[in-house]
Order: structure tokens, then C-alpha cells, then sequence
């Protein structure tokens, strides 16, 4: 937290500096300088800056930047800082324009300050990172985990952060529940340290931080034994919601008549404001992307028509928000008669394909007509990619959960296609990243996604 201040502080004086110091923008007064002038003294933007690093400091503060288990998570640390910034620039312009300073504050000098502040404390926040990866720093940091039974949600939950060394997590190992044997099959570093009873003596001899619930059908009175036994080894007691197999993050306690109720609450994009957001930026940027797809989709269509002479447009009925049908729009990839044989993903060696349609489906650019679309308002540039009705019709009952991805628009790109996540893969796996995105949905979240889409083409045919 120290070491954030001083840079942010640094940092606004950076920006200080490159606004009336470094000479590389003119002090012609415009709109944007407000009549700034060489003349102005860093001791004169004194109450200025130190208004600023307030500000932002308490807005961080209040997005949780300094939860622990932030502190070795360097990606996440990236995320809300820059959304942060973001927040603050909105709420400095404000005051600075609410309250009368002398010297009135500088436009290009807040957005000097934006770029200078993200600069500085990401630039030690990667040093600071990087110090914290030391395993015995990164020992001190994290928690042990000790599980109590075993299920599905456990196995890939234990895969994951198995598997990430950034979690601030050590997963110890699980011990078996009241009158329930198990041998979890399929990660061989999983340890099995006993039965229930033995309890009091392995949370000792493993220094155990966190007892996680994994088994739902405990009975009560052990349920409530193990939360007591937790309170009184002040250790942190967990369950994993078992009856609420989607949108956990959603899972509020609330009160009707005074009875505790709990249950699934409203997602991110159920907020009006929210939505007002997401349109707003579907909108700037599928009009953008109408024009500057307008040369692309000139070339590959002459390209497409010599190769396969006929519409270079194909359009197909897909099934999008709450169910309701829309007619997509794309870039003919694949020869006239594909979909004789019946209708079916495209498969890494397909021969149905044409060959200028593997350059379009590998840079995604058979999908820029689908800017057409966001603009309609049947999809948006981001969210779980559409399917057939067709398809829809069976995966409904063969894939969990899969009918949830249509709790918002469908989109051109989403997170489960920037995963590698598309065409014929694993259709369980890829509802699950979906299911992520609708319950962890910000705008940075959705610039990400985009940013990913343009660097990231893994099962792109």
C-alpha cells in the first residue's frame, strides 16, 4: 500500500511534467488546456495532486486491490488497477471542475497523469511481483486447504490450482467424510491424510488455514460439529454449494419475513446500468467495425467469388437472447453445397472448406458482417458465441447448463473462444467459460476479451 501511494504520487507528477515541462505538447490554450500556460508551478498543483492520489487510493481500497489473496495474482492486480483508473479519472474530473482551484486543472493533464500513474505503479508492481515468486515469500502468503470429502467440483478445482502457482492457495489434501470411502481418481497429487475422525490431529500436523466442504450429503448434526470445530481452531470453514451448480458467484443470503433465504441474484448484465454500458459500447464499435470491414469484406468477396463463384454472404438462423431467433450474417468460407450431408461443425481438415475460407476462419475475419448484427441488437461484440436452434434443440438435455449462456446477447467473439474453445471441442467445458463470463462481467473484462480475439486464434478452422 506504501509503495502504491508513492507511486501514484510519482506518477502525477510525471504527468506534470509531461504536460508543462518535457515541451512534447504545445501550451496553446484550446478547450482542452483551459488556458494552461508555461507559467504554472508544480508547488501551484500541490493541493491538485495530493487530491488526486486520495482519490484513487480510496477507490482501490474499495475495489478490494489489497484482499490478500490479490497479493500474488499480479493479472488480477493489472485488472481492477486499470479499471480503477479509470473510475478516477471520471470522479477527478468531477471534483476538479465541482471545486474552484487556482490554477483550474489541466484536461491533458489528467490524461497525462492517467497514462504516467498506470505506468508507474504497474512498473513496481511487476517488481514487486516478481519478488513475492520467491517460493519462501510465496510459501508465507498462501493458505493450506483441507478438504473434506470429494466431488467434481473439488476435482477441478484442485486441477486449477494445482496447476496455477499464482493462487494464494496450497491444496494439502482431503479427508474422507463420516462413513464415506472414496479414492479421488485422475490427479496423482492428491493426498488422502485419513478419515473424519482423525480431524483434530491432521489440522495441526498440517498447519490447516481452510476446511472447505465438499460433501453434501453429511448429515446436519456433523455439518454444524465441523463448523463448530472450525470456529473454536479458528480456522476459516468453507462449503462448496453443491445444489447450486451455476452461477455460484450470484448466490446471495437474503431475508423474506425474517427467514434466511438463499439463492441466485442478479448477474452483472442484469443491471440496467450495466446494460446501458454494454449497448453503448456495442454500438461505437460495431459502427466502427462496419467501416473499417468495409474494404476486407470488398477483397475476400472478389476473393470468394473467383474461388467459388456465387453469394460470398452466408446466413444462417442462430438462436440468441431468452431464445429468440436472429439470422447471422458471415463471409462464405465453405464450398456451395457444404451442408448437403446435413449440418456440422467445421473440423481441422475439413474439405468442405475453401481455401481462402481457412485464412478467413483462421483471423476471424469470415465474421465481421456480425458488426451488422450488434448494431441490430441481436448480438453484441462480446458474449457466448450463437448456436443452431437445431443443436440447441439436443444440447439443451445432453449438456448441463448449457440453455444459461442465453441469459444475455450472443457475441462475435467471447471467453471461451479466446480460450481455444470453438468448433468441435469440448462443449461441457466451453458452457463453463461462458457461465464465467456472465457471472465475472465488467468492460474491461469485455476489452480484454476483444484485445485476446486479434492475438489468439488456438481451433481457428
Amino acid at each position: 500500500m506504501i509503495g502504491d501511494f508513492a507511486m501514484i504520487v510519482f506518477g502525477l507528477v510525471l504527468g506534470f511534467w509531461l504536460r508543462f515541462r518535457s515541451g512534447w505538447i504545445p501550451l496553446v490554450p484550446t478547450w482542452w488546456t483551459s488556458g494552461d500556460n508555461g507559467g504554472v508551478s508544480l508547488t501551484d498543483y500541490f493541493n491538485l495532486i495530493a487530491i488526486g492520489a486520495i482519490i484513487l487510493f480510496v477507490t482501490l481500497l474499495n475495489l478490494g486491490l489489497y484482499r490478500r489473496q490479490n497479493l500474488l495474482r499480479y493479472r488480477q492486480v493489472v485488472r481492477t488497477f486499470i479499471g480503477g483508473t479509470y473510475m478516477w479519472l471520471v470522479v477527478y474530473f468531477v471534483v476538479s471542475q465541482a471545486v474552484v482551484f487556482n490554477p483550474s486543472i489541466s484536461r491533458l493533464y489528467m490524461i497525462c497523469s492517467f497514462v504516467s500513474v498506470n505506468l508507474s505503479v504497474l512498473t513496481w508492481r511487476g517488481i514487486f511481483h516478481s519478488l513475492l515468486q520467491n517460493e519462501v515469500a510465496a510459501r508465507g502468503l498462501r493458505q493450506n486447504i483441507l478438504f473434506v470429502g470429494w466431488s467434481k467440483n473439488v476435482h477441478h478445482l484442485f486441477d486449477n490450482i494445482y496447476t496455477d502457482h499464482s493462487h494464494p492457495y496450497s491444496l494439502v489434501g482431503y479427508v474422507e467424510a463420516p462413513n464415506k470411502p472414496l479414492t479421488p481418481s485422475g490427479i496423482p497429487s492428491v493426498r488422502s491424510l485419513g478419515n473424519f475422525n482423525q480431524l483434530r490431529d491432521i489440522v495441526v500436523r498440517e498447519s490447516i488455514h481452510i476446511i472447505v466442504l465438499a460433501e453434501p450429503d453429511m448429515a446436519l448434526n456433523e455439518i454444524v460439529s465441523l463448523s463448530n470445530f472450525c470456529e473454536r481452531e479458528l480456522i476459516q470453514f468453507k462449503v462448496i454449494p453443491s445444489y447450486f451448480q451455476i452461477l455460484v458467484s450470484g448466490l446471495h443470503l437474503e431475508t423474506i419475513s425474517g427467514v434466511p433465504i438463499m439463492g441466485v441474484s442478479a448477474l452483472p448484465l442484469d443491471h440496467a446500468a450495466n446494460q446501458l454500458i454494454k449497448r453503448t459500447i456495442d454500438m461505437v464499435g460495431s459502427l466502427v467495425g462496419l467501416v473499417l470491414s468495409i474494404p476486407i469484406i470488398f477483397v475476400c468477396g472478389v476473393l470468394i467469388y473467383l474461388e467459388s463463384p456465387g453469394p460470398i454472404f452466408y446466413s444462417q438462423v442462430r438462436t440468441g437472447r431468452n431464445g429468440r431467433s436472429f439470422r447471422i450474417y458471415k463471409l462464405r468460407s465453405m464450398k456451395l453445397d457444404a451442408e448437403k450431408a446435413g449440418t456440422g461443425w467445421s473440423t481441422k481438415n475439413d474439405d468442405r472448406r475453401l481455401k481462402i475460407g481457412s485464412v478467413l476462419r483462421n483471423l476471424n475475419l469470415d465474421e465481421v458482417p456480425q458488426f451488422w448484427n450488434v448494431l441490430k441488437g441481436d448480438m453484441s461484440l462480446v458474449g457466448p458465441r450463437p448456436e443452431r436452434p437445431e443443436l440447441i434443440a439436443q444440447f439443451r438435455y445432453d449438456i448441463p447448463h448449457y440453455n444459461a449462456r442465453l441469459a444475455t446477447k450472443p457475441g462475435i467473439t467471447g471467453w471461451a473462444q479466446v480460450n481455444g474453445l470453438r468448433g468441435d471441442t469440448d462443449l461441457t467445458e466451453r458452457v463453463r467459460y461462458d457461465l464465467y463470463y456472465l457471472e465475472n462481467w465488467t468492460p474491461l473484462l469485455d476489452f480484454y476479451i476483444m484485445f485476446l480475439t486479434f492475438v489468439r486464434r488456438e481451433n481457428a478452422y
